[in-house]
Formats: structure tokens, sequence, C-alpha cells
């Protein structure tokens, strides 16, 4: 599956038809859900609009939408993979997300919208910079005056070694999963979860990611129309500092900036 460093034959929606079936076994309890959910629903306002980017199974945008019906605001999710989507719907029983089957750098919906969400690394499931930074621009001309976007991500260790990894996820009497990634020199890491089952043989799980540091996601914020608004460490508005290891971003468009920035920190501390 791995060519030249690279995992061939991988697409946008590569990821989430490959974990759609466990995504909500596995990362049900991914970062602080509560945290997050709350915090957009505090940015938005009455008669509001969020975009959720990579809404996947809708672990966020559901709940989040539920929230956010008392105060006639909506939520509108879209995601690459239909598997995914599906799996959206099937817990979506009141149809409160506007679900959509598109692509977070050429596919996004006519705006404005007053929050837009980009959770849990989703920005870096874009392989390539420029993508990043056309998603980015994209994003800058569907806020409103006093839009934001939230950008949550791992921080990297880029003086890391760009070296292979083989290690065990988990493992019972009748499965192993083996995870088995590779990094490289451009800022990527591509690898495979590998279920090897008493009953279903053996099953492939395929992500990539290219990541970007701090510093790089506000020099390609600003290139794509949007100004940094604050750093945080967590949704819970903890403090960012050299010692943590992942970031909650906001940026706003340059018009309002004083504006939008301080409501975004009045929410967030």
């Amino acid at each position: 599956m791995v060519e030249d460093g690279r995992v061939d034959g991988y697409t946008s929606a590569t990821y989430g038809d490959a974990f759609a079936d466990v995504y909500d076994d596995w990362y049900g309890d991914l970062a602080d859900r509560d945290a997050t959910i709350s915090t957009v629903a505090a940015l938005t306002p009455a008669g509001g609009r969020v975009l959720e980017l990579g809404v996947g199974t809708g672990r966020l945008a559901v709940p989040l939408a539920t929230a956010l019906r008392a105060n006639d605001a909506t939520v509108t999710g879209i995601d690459t993979s239909a598997a995914m989507l599906e799996r959206l719907r099937r817990r979506d029983v009141d149809r409160v997300v506007d679900a959509r089957h598109a692509d977070m750098v050429d596919g996004l919906p006519e705006g404005p919208f007053d929050v837009v969400l980009a959770a849990y690394n989703t920005l870096f499931n874009v392989l390539d910079p420029d993508g990043q930074l056309r998603c980015l621009a994209g994003v800058a001309a569907r806020l409103t005056a006093t839009g934001v976007l939230l950008v949550e991500a791992f921080v990297p260790d880029d003086d890391a070694p760009a070296v292979d990894h083989v290690s065990v996820r988990s493992m019972r009497t009748d499965e192993v999963v083996l995870s088995v990634s590779r990094a490289t020199p451009d800022q990527r890491v591509e690898g495979q979860y590998i279920s090897i089952s008493e009953g279903g043989g053996v099953r492939l799980r395929p992500w990539a990611i290219r990541w970007s540091t701090p510093a790089q996601l506000d020099d390609m914020a600003r290139r794509g129309g949007l100004v940094p608004a604050g750093r945080w460490a967590s949704f819970r508005g903890a403090p960012f500092t050299q010692r943590s290891t992942r970031h909650v971003s906001a940026y706003v468009t340059p018009g309002q900036h004083e504006e939008a920035s301080g409501w975004v920190r009045n929410v967030l501390g």
C-alpha cells in the first residue's frame, strides 16, 4: 500500500470510508466534546449559522445543532465520505444537521457563516499546503463580518526525525489491530491500521495527514484573508504555552478584527 513514501490510491474520501464503521467506537471520546460544543454555541448569535468541516459521523454537529435549535441557529456539516455521512444520518434522527457531501477545499457551501469549525486535526486532512491555504481562503470569503474560524490541532514536533513506526493498538483473543505509520520530511504522516481477526480476515484502514505548525497556520491564514484572534490549549480556555501539545486557534476577518477578537476572547478567556 505504500510506494515511495505515499499511500497509493489515497483520496480525500479514503479516511472516512475506511473508518466510518469504527469511528464512534474508537474515537467517540476524542478531545473534549462538551467544551467544544459549549464554546461554539456561545460564539453563535441568535439565528446564526455554523459550518463544520469534516463533519464525519456527527459526533459534534448533532448535539451542537440540537443545542442551538432554541436559539434559531443552524449547523451545516460537510464531508467527502459518503460512509461517514450515512453514519451521521443514522445518528441525526431529528434531522437537525444540514449534512452535505462536499470537499472543504473546493466545495464549501455558500455563506455567510458566523462560526466555522475545523475540529481535531481536520484541516490536516488536506494533504498539501496549497490546499490548506485554499480552504482557509474559502472560509474567509464565507464568514460574516464578525465571524470566526476555530481550528483545533496538535502541535507538531517539527524537530522529530522522519521514521517508520509499528505498534499494537489493541489485542483480543480473536483480533489484533496493528498501527503502521511513516513520517516524511515534507510534513506528512501516513499509515494503516491493520485489523486481523478470526472471523473477518484482514482489514486495512489507511490514513494520512499533512501537519502545519501554529506559526505556519497563522501565515496561511493571513495569506488567505484572515487574522489571528487568539490561541488556547483547549476549548476550555487553558492558556497556550510552549509546552502545550494541542491548540485551539481562532481567526477572523480584518475588517472587524477588534470586535470579533474581543468576542472570542470573552468566550474562551
